[in-house]
């Protein structure tokens, strides 16, 4: 991956910010200004923040284009039909990068040009702090060495993996929408606190520490899911009785309808 490189962003949403900041504060880029955004006049105050952080902000796409090596579509699904024409003649060697739930490879090819450098992607949104998750499949036109830049990109934010495109959705339904589902958790684990007693900002901490904490013990010792959660269950204790609880209350299978629904709608998009 050049130090040059510039990283432009066609839609400057929430995602589209969430990733700027993280190739800033994990250097994926030499400086902010190598970074850009793009979005229409109407839609101009989504810019403000890209421009807080220095980032270069434009309402052409074409003089996004002009100065970007990577370029990442960044709009929402149903946007891409509006965008994909504007830049259809100016797509050339550039990588592109597909953020968008739903939209297969096999369209973004056919509403550019056969030659597109085309990458999809599905990333998260603890990008910002990364700690973010990616994981993307790559069109016909993409090189090795554009891969690697890809790796080399979102591996600053987080993990990266690659995999196959039939897999894309399933991702969004696990770790793209994943974080509100953690957030949820957080939420309700800290109102739990809350009502026994505890003080609003330490209950809020504990809750969002122990996922950190859990979460790091999966990763890093690699000890199913199953076997670290018997490791806490002390026979007759608190934990197992807690379980015992949220297994009644259908958490488990809701989280696994929660995951397939996301994934089927990624299909209806």
């Amino acid at each position: 991956m050049s130090a040059n490189l510039r990283v432009g962003f066609i839609g400057a949403g929430k995602m589209a910010s969430a990733l700027a900041q993280g190739f800033i504060k994990g250097q994926a880029v030499k400086c902010a200004s190598h970074v850009s955004a793009s979005c229409p006049i109407a839609d101009k105050h989504l810019l403000e923040h890209m421009k807080q952080m220095g980032c270069q902000t434009f309402h052409c796409n074409k003089e996004l284009m002009d100065c970007s090596d990577v370029v990442i579509l960044a709009v929402k699904p149903q946007i891409m039909p509006l965008v994909l024409p504007d830049i259809k003649s100016l797509v050339a060697s550039k990588l592109m990068v597909s953020i968008a739930a739903g939209v297969q490879l096999a369209r973004l090819q056919a509403d550019l040009n056969p030659d597109s450098k085309i990458v999809r992607l599905m990333p998260n949104t603890p990008c910002i702090v990364r700690e973010g998750v990616s994981v993307f499949c790559s069109g016909p036109q993409v090189t090795p060495q554009d891969n690697a830049t890809v790796k080399q990109l979102f591996g600053t934010v987080g993990q990266i993996d690659e995999v196959k495109e039939s897999m894309i959705d399933a991702v969004t339904g696990v770790s793209g929408s994943g974080p509100a589902y953690m957030y949820l958790i957080i939420e309700a684990m800290a109102d739990g606190g809350v009502k026994q007693g505890l003080p609003r900002d330490l209950a809020y901490k504990l809750a969002a520490q122990t996922m950190v904490g859990a979460g790091r013990m999966v990763l890093e010792t690699h000890t199913h899911p199953a076997v670290l959660k018997d490791e806490v269950c002390s026979p007759g204790g608190t934990t197992i009785t807690a379980l015992d609880m949220l297994e009644k209350s259908g958490l488990r299978t809701s989280i696994i309808q929660a995951v397939e629904a996301a994934t089927k709608r990624c299909t209806q998009i």
